[in-house]
């Protein structure tokens, strides 16, 4: 059985994600840090439409102790894939973001999914075709004003992917980035709807990505005869700013 963890499902692009990979007969463990009805909901409606497979929410806070996340993955039933999905930013100067607030960017956007990287890695190496795909930004090769420490964060994991891609690339696992550009989710919901039009004229392709063509590419990455394509990051922005 394929069965892969998306963390972060409850996000507007983890939703896409988790229903494009359940279309590909993918079995699915679905994460939220806090919106557990969400998960459970999200849950129901795919096992409803794939009774085949199996769709189960967990929880896990990602600014979690190292203990906790390594019970975290002990607990878990053996996946072939993982989709870091998760991700969180804070629109503002840097010099008037505390130090809590700069940590727990990094924390949740590049040192826990490297960790779970790490923990998860004995079981991946176990499969003839295993993934691992992090969400990265069109910030993460170009850096934005207001999001100093978020494209930090997201240039960060790109370079990991990029490296560790050629630690693990002999077994036929591959790691790679899905680096989205402007995208039609709640975390852009700050944005007034002026904003936002004025976005979409900068952006070559004409108007902000769906989340199902980001989920797209995740899926193709996870396709086993995509095992050549490892260590990069996709920019899926429309031609915009990349």
């Amino acid at each position: 059985m394929k069965r892969a963890i998306i963390f972060g499902a409850t996000g507007g692009i983890g939703q896409a994600i988790a229903k494009r990979l359940a279309q590909s007969g993918w079995s699915l463990y679905l994460h939220c840090n806090s919106h557990w009805a969400e998960a459970a909901e999200l849950g129901e409606e795919l096992a409803s439409l794939y009774p085949d497979q199996d769709f189960m929410p967990i929880q896990q806070d990602f600014c979690a102790a190292d203990a906790d996340l390594k019970k975290f993955v002990e607990g878990l039933l053996p996946v072939n894939a993982a989709i870091f999905a998760q991700g969180i930013t804070n629109y503002d100067f840097l010099g008037s973001q505390s130090s809590e607030v700069i940590e727990r960017i990094l924390k949740v956007n590049l040192e826990n999914p490297i960790k779970l990287t790490k923990l998860l890695e004995s079981q991946l190496l176990k499969h003839d075709h295993s993934r691992i795909v992090y969400l990265g930004s069109v910030y993460g090769g170009q850096g934005s004003a207001m999001e100093a420490v978020y494209s930090a964060s997201k240039g960060g994991i790109s370079r990991f992917a990029q490296a560790y891609a050629r630690e693990v690339a002999a077994s036929h696992f591959t790691v790679n980035v899905v680096a989205p550009g402007a995208v039609m989710t709640p975390m852009n919901a700050m944005f007034s709807g002026e904003t936002l039009a004025d976005l979409a004229e900068e952006i070559p392709a004409g108007h902000l990505a769906n989340p199902t063509e980001i989920a797209y590419w995740v899926d193709c990455l996870l396709n086993p005869e995509s095992d050549y394509l490892t260590g990069q990051t996709i920019y899926v922005s429309g031609g915009w700013l990349e």
